[in-house]
């Protein structure tokens, strides 16, 4: 059985205590992981707060951390597949999925890299003749991330880029569902050479170390993904230290198809978006709003691509679909799809978990036309799909804007001022036109409302890790007047 531990102050060590992780696959305990508590957590807070302001971390300069960066973007696209490896084997998902995007994750560290030496301060053309004034950008200073298990590569990239291209140092808490390859990674950041305390990588419980780890009286910005009922916690516990925050959290994300649409392409996109990655993910299209006149037929082409999905071993490369992460999340998500058709949701494909070893679920869909359903308003993480139908735009866009929640969108028609109007009238961080479930490290990525606030991606997140130092240079050589009078 392997066994993993912490990367704190530039050393691997043991925690306080020790947990086993489970394979979902199989049900099967694989690994040990560290298990951190408030005394480790207090550890590496501490190390990465001596690293920000001692050592060779804040005398470096901006071009000379970019280097850095480009260094462990090599790293990781080298190690891409050991990591992909990692993460299938921890969490479930698929190999077909981990590998391409552990891959991609490289690039991110590499735009980053870029980055690190154009985070530009200002010359302000102030208002009094005898003074200079200059602003400066610095970095924020200790930051607590938080990753889940699901993606959690590219979770953690859009975080760590860009707060060290900003200068930031960084305690990374793992989810204690799936830590692998993030602890695998803290080897790649190890070689990449990074002072000791500049990335310290964790994992524990959220009561016993998240929460510790938030409130730390020196943690100056909380960088949180997960769901809102944490996400509340988290806030909460930045009244402690005053940190501020950035939360990435769920979606209930409208997948919007009108009849002019290319429908196969449509429906491959719809797959994409709900069933790739077990539906466990945070801009799942999880409402498919389509128009009424070709609702039966999309909805019949949609039965046939999820029925013929290939469900099978996560690290066999021609699987499609793999378990869940969890056995909680697979229960769940079994009671959410009951729920749904009790009151009225009808089954049309899926449905029920599969009798098999490991917390496999299969791809299902509800069509929920004319009923209150549950599943329209809940986040399943899972391969679930509920269709309502429209007649008109108006409608339409009624329906898509129908949620607490508004991280993502799909917009599927050949009309253009149609895809402008729905551009613009929908509340959603991002708006996917004609396709799907698509990223870069340039496009900043986020949402409104329950889906929390910030954005991770392209320049702002990086400005997003620092603060501003306002400067002001009197030139005269007069002696200063009247010491009663502010200037």
């Amino acid at each position: 059985m392997r066994r993993f531990q912490h990367y704190i102050d530039g050393e691997f060590s043991d925690g306080e205590a020790s947990y086993p992780s489970i394979d979902p696959a199989s049900g099967a305990v694989w690994a040990e992981m560290p298990e951190a508590r408030e005394g480790d957590v207090d550890r590496a807070v501490n190390a990465a707060d001596r690293a920000l302001y001692d050592g060779p971390w804040p005398k470096m300069t901006a071009t000379q951390r970019g280097k850095l960066l480009y260094k462990l973007a090599d790293l990781v696209a080298a190690n891409a597949q050991i990591l992909a490896e990692l993460e299938t084997r921890d969490t479930g998902k698929i190999i077909r999925e981990t590998s391409a995007q552990i891959a991609y994750v490289a690039e991110y560290y590499r735009y980053y890299a870029g980055i690190a030496d154009k985070i530009e301060g200002a010359y302000l053309p102030i208002d009094k003749p005898d003074m200079d004034v200059w602003l400066r950008r610095e970095p924020i200073g200790v930051v607590a991330m938080v990753v889940p298990w699901n993606s959690q590569l590219f979770l953690s990239a859009v975080k760590i880029g860009p707060a060290l291209a900003a200068g930031c140092t960084m305690v990374v808490k793992a989810s204690e569902d799936g830590p692998a390859p993030l602890l695998e990674f803290a080897r790649l950041v190890h070689e990449a050479g990074f002072p000791a305390g500049v990335v310290n990588i964790i994992t524990g419980f959220g009561a016993s170390c998240g929460a510790a780890l938030g409130r730390h009286p020196k943690v100056a910005h909380v960088a949180f993904t997960g769901g809102p009922e944490t996400a509340r916690h988290v806030v909460r516990n930045s009244a402690e230290n005053l940190a501020s925050t950035s939360l990435e959290l769920g979606g209930k994300s409208p997948f919007i198809v009108f009849a002019d649409a290319d429908l196969e392409s449509a429906a491959n996109a719809q797959v994409a978006g709900i069933f790739a990655a077990t539906g466990q993910s945070c801009v799942a299209g999880s409402r498919l709003i389509v128009e009424r006149s070709i609702k039966d037929k999309f909805v019949s082409l949609l039965r046939e691509k999820a029925e013929a999905i290939r469900i099978g071993a996560p690290l066999d490369m021609a699987t499609e679909v793999g378990p869940l992460a969890t056995k909680r999340q697979q229960d769940n998500i079994g009671a959410l799809v009951a729920k749904s058709i009790e009151s009225g949701a009808r089954l049309v494909t899926g449905g029920s978990k599969i009798d098999c070893d490991g917390y496999y679920f299969p791809p299902t869909i509800l069509d929920c036309d004319d009923v209150a359903s549950p599943s329209l308003i809940e986040e399943f993480f899972g391969p679930v799909l509920s269709v309502v139908s429209f007649e008109t735009e108006a409608e339409a866009l009624r329906l898509a804007n129908d949620t607490r929640y508004g991280l993502a969108s799909g917009v599927f028609t050949q009309n253009l001022t149609r895809a402008h109007r729905l551009m613009k009238g929908l509340r959603a961080g991002i708006v996917w036109v004609n396709t799907y479930r698509v990223v870069s490290p340039i496009a900043p990525f986020g949402g409104f409302g329950l889906s929390g606030h910030g954005r991770e991606g392209g320049m702002a997140a990086a400005l997003d890790y620092t603060r501003t130092k306002t400067i002001w240079l009197r030139t005269s050589d007069d002696p200063i007047p009247d010491p009663f009078v502010m200037r």
